[in-house]
């Protein structure tokens, strides 16, 4: 149930509006004046708010600002038997979702509700969505290497900067950049992944950058490449070591003049892109052996990440066993299994190639062919 809170002085247009609220079954509170209703705002938690603009105490473009500077998510409805234009568009643009004119329209309130409350739904269900999200790509771990990737990730990901992100293979690189998104003014954008490895490099630039229809045999259509794609957000390059010299130029120059231009057209066109790139590969060492631009690299390492192997954090597998286990129990619609302590130890004990990928995909085997509790027999035969 909806609940909604009124701020109107007037006692009969307020009963008025409770009345039509409680037939449709919401929960309504009200307020007489302005700074009444804006501590019940601070103190309840409404969906949506109905409020009067002309009110003693405080006036309701007031409770607006303050009850947006506080961070207080109810939507607004301003309501006014003084209406203009300019005050409409003064209360959107203090954050109100709509403006209604006394005498209103009954219907147009009954619409002016539901699409408000829909929206406010949709804010709930995208903040639901978005914690799932960080849960599972919750960074796990206490030692001191994986400590100072987080710190640098708090300091960095608000800026602007461009981060370069290196580690081996199933390190966790990808979490990384993801983090820098999440954290960063950029997160309410995309996050748009590039494999630059996983592309042949006769189709890195039109991945890229995009295409224009028959540029090449086939392009039946034009096709947005991932700088456009990325716009307002993060594009993250992973494996750029993989990159061709060729693709390596157009990235310097898109990096260089925040432009780009589709393959087969002429137009230049502008973007507003934050680059995180990643590698596994030494790329000063693959400078010298002329492979990748030495310009380019000093584009992209702003800030330099280096995410340790899991050989050199073993003190943080038995957090990470317990995040895998749970994880995988939710995607399996199971029950949590365990780990005895001598099994935890052999774990903590193998060397991790692979990294934190490997580890994932052994807990994920153990959980499949154990039983309850995994033991050290079964370690012993699955990993």
């Amino acid at each position: 149930m909806a609940k909604i809170l009124i701020i109107e002085d007037d006692n009969k247009i307020r009963a008025i509006l409770k009345e039509i609220l409680e037939e449709k079954e919401y929960e309504v509170q009200e307020a007489p004046d302005g700074l009444e209703g804006l501590k019940k705002l601070e103190q309840g938690n409404f969906d949506l708010c109905i409020c009067d603009i002309k009110m003693p105490k405080m006036d309701g473009l007031e409770v607006l600002e303050k009850a947006k500077e506080a961070g207080i998510g109810s939507n607004f409805i301003i309501i006014s038997a003084h209406g203009t234009i300019d005050v409409a568009v003064e209360a959107v643009k203090k954050g109100a979702f709509d403006f209604l004119q006394k005498p209103f329209d009954l219907g147009r309130l009954e619409i002016t509700l539901r699409n408000a409350l829909d929206k406010t739904n949709l804010v709930k269900e995208t903040k639901t969505l978005k914690k799932k999200i960080s849960k599972k790509f919750e960074m796990i771990g206490e030692s001191i290497p994986i400590v100072e990737v987080k710190e640098m990730i708090e300091k960095v990901a608000p800026t602007d900067a461009r981060v370069l992100v290196n580690g081996p293979n199933g390190s966790g690189k990808e979490l990384v950049a993801r983090w820098i998104h999440e954290k960063s003014k950029r997160a309410n954008g995309p996050l748009v992944e590039v494999n630059c490895a996983a592309i042949p490099s006769e189709l890195i630039e039109s991945e890229l950058f995009g295409h224009e229809k028959g540029s090449f045999t086939s392009a039946i259509k034009q096709r947005l490449g991932k700088f456009e794609l990325a716009e307002g957000g993060t594009l993250f390059l992973d494996e750029i070591g993989d990159m061709s010299l060729s693709a390596q130029a157009k990235v310097l120059r898109a990096l260089q003049e925040n432009k780009i231009s589709r393959v087969g057209g002429d137009k230049e066109i502008t973007v507003n892109v934050r680059v995180v790139a990643a590698t596994n590969k030494d790329l000063r060492k693959e400078i010298e052996e002329n492979r990748f631009r030495e310009d380019l690299y000093h584009r992209l390492s702003v800030i330099v990440i280096k995410v340790p192997a899991l050989n050199d954090r073993k003190e943080d597998i038995p957090l990470l066993v317990d995040k895998f286990l749970s994880d995988i129990a939710d995607e399996y619609g199971a029950k949590k299994k365990t780990i005895n302590t001598k099994a935890l130890a052999q774990l903590k004990d193998h060397n991790w190639t692979g990294n934190i990928r490997e580890l994932r995909n052994v807990v994920e085997r153990l959980v499949i062919m154990s039983g309850d509790e995994i033991s050290t027999e079964d370690v012993k035969k699955y990993i």
